[in-house]
């Protein structure tokens, strides 16, 4: 019997599982992906270049508010959960909607996802989004840059546009990111990779990219999104914690089995956080497992000239991912403004534009802090206005890329920096230089 399935995702793991799991087994006939998270990505078409010759009309992606009446309509068997950073509660909400609905439902297996590379992999990945995965990813690459690799990062996909141009995506100078009409989003990831000399590889084949990939690179970082495991076999698996958001690690699918899986612990931001909340991340990693080498880390936050921010009233701008679906109330542009001596936020809720009234009305934790929302060139607008309707003395861009290189501000831009920074021993290189010794 050939069982019919639904997606259920967010333009990311969803189109990897159906590449490696679904395409080609002809036990399954998937009739459906389902979308969230994302604005606007639904309403398109997997198209037939990617399906394959089982699918030649494509497959069609529907908004997730449509699942169980999808199910009901298709008559569907199955429906396989593909989407990163959601409470446990919340995956089993769905499971008890499917399955009351009438159709199975699955989790696929993490390793049984990865595709094994000839070349060696690291792999960075998190238990929540916002926990600093990026900036340690690149500490990865600088460290085999100094080594002499030929270093190529590879990015957990992020394809929000037309599908047909974005297989396989290649970035090495900042006009790719403007040829290849690249989000805010994407920018943030790849923007500060591109600056330290490295190619950055993502889209929506990773077979493809990964072959791509290895005829340019002695060694692949894969720089994971949200809280997602990789889509390649590591031979190092680092996973970042965030001790700000202390207990999240065993609350979150799929970071707990980041977590579980992880090889190098890294906890991040001791430098702001409670020592008591990085002690009870700590006890819960050798607790949960024991096997794995843990590592504290400094989230160092920076800004050119601090004298700029003192005494001033800022309106802070945060990257986008951490405050929505990673649900962080503040993020680097808050330390910077507190540790620099700023007089008070501005509110921007009052000058909400557009896209970003939903957005408040969705994340309403946000509060004070504006995030960095650019998944179309509408919603670039709508950041834009907010950013000069709102009254301040300067804007605090705690994004990782140029924000003036994408909209026009009419009001000073001080730059937030964050980089990882070892806190202790074992330093990350030196556990990195042990664990790989015989691959590097």
């Amino acid at each position: 019997m050939v069982e019919r399935v639904i997606i259920m995702g967010a333009a990311g793991r969803d189109f990897h599982n159906f590449n490696v799991y679904f395409r080609e087994n002809e036990r399954y006939d998937v009739v459906g992906f389902t979308a969230t998270q994302i604005p606007d990505i639904d309403g398109r078409i997997y198209p037939s270049m990617l399906s394959g010759s089982r699918y030649p009309d494509g497959i069609p992606i529907y908004p997730d508010s449509r699942l169980v009446e999808l199910i009901r309509k298709r008559q569907v068997d199955l429906v396989a959960f593909s989407y990163s950073d959601v409470p446990h509660i919340e995956v089993m909400h769905k499971a008890s909607q499917v399955t009351a609905a009438g159709a199975d439902f699955i989790i696929i297996g993490a390793p049984y996802t990865m595709l094994e590379s000839k070349r060696t992999v690291i792999s960075v990945c998190a238990v929540r989004t916002g926990c600093g995965k990026s900036q340690t990813s690149r500490h990865v690459v600088k460290l085999l840059q100094k080594m002499g690799k030929r270093v190529v990062c590879v990015r957990h996909p992020m394809p929000y546009g037309d599908l047909t141009r974005q297989i396989v995506q290649r970035f090495s100078s900042r006009d790719d990111l403007v040829s290849q009409h690249c989000t805010i989003e994407e920018r943030e990831e790849y923007e500060p990779v591109i600056d330290m000399g490295a190619v950055v590889y993502a889209g929506v084949d990773y077979g493809l990219i990964l072959e791509a990939a290895e005829k340019e690179g002695d060694v692949i970082v894969w720089d994971g999104g949200n809280n997602d495991t990789p889509f390649f076999k590591p031979d190092l698996h680092i996973v970042v914690f965030d001790p700000h958001r202390a207990g999240h690690e065993t609350g979150y699918h799929p970071g707990e089995t980041n977590m579980l899986m992880a090889d190098v612990a890294v906890i991040n931001k001791v430098d702001s956080a409670l020592p008591e909340k990085v002690e009870q991340v700590r006890r819960t990693i050798a607790t949960h497992n024991p096997a794995a080498t843990i590592i504290l880390a400094d989230s160092a936050v920076s800004v050119e000239d601090p004298s700029r921010v003192m005494g001033r009233r800022v309106l802070v701008v945060e990257d986008g991912p951490t405050l929505t679906h990673g649900e962080m109330a503040y993020g680097a542009g808050v330390i910077a403004a507190r540790r620099f001596g700023a007089a008070s936020l501005a509110d921007p809720r009052p000058y909400l534009k557009g896209s970003l009234v939903d957005t408040f009305d969705r994340y309403s934790h946000m509060g004070t802090l504006l995030p960095a929302m650019g998944y179309s060139p509408g919603q670039i607008k709508d950041l834009e206005a907010t950013i000069n309707d709102c009254p301040c003395d300067l804007v605090l861009s705690a994004t990782p890329i140029d924000l003036t290189a994408v909209v026009r501000v009419n009001k000073p831009v001080v730059r937030v920096r964050y980089t990882y920074a070892d806190n202790s021993s074992p330093t990350l290189e030196a556990v990195i230089r042990r664990r790989l010794k015989d691959r590097l």
